[in-house]
């Protein structure tokens, strides 16, 4: 069961998922709904850094055309495309 907060946290993130792409709004989306409750606490910062990212760049590293510098976020980018 969700508190206010994971909510709150939850809202905020479903809306930083909503980038006006359809390919990157359904990938983040349907991972945010369907594994991220079931992150750790570490991977769900993982996420969260990972969507600083600029939108072009996320569906350049979510479509295997470039990977992140920061390497600890190929682990959360293949278990979004797995989530597919």
């Amino acid at each position: 069961m969700m508190t206010g907060a994971d909510n709150n946290e939850y809202s905020r993130l479903m809306w930083q998922c909503r980038r006006g792409m359809l390919e990157l709004d359904t990938l983040l989306q349907g991972y945010l709904k369907k594994c991220y409750p079931n992150l750790t606490k570490e991977d769900k910062e993982k996420f969260c850094r990972l969507l600083e990212h600029h939108d072009q760049d996320l569906l350049w590293y979510l479509m295997g055309y470039e990977t992140p510098r920061e390497g600890e976020l190929i682990d959360v980018i293949n278990r979004i495309r797995d989530s597919v």
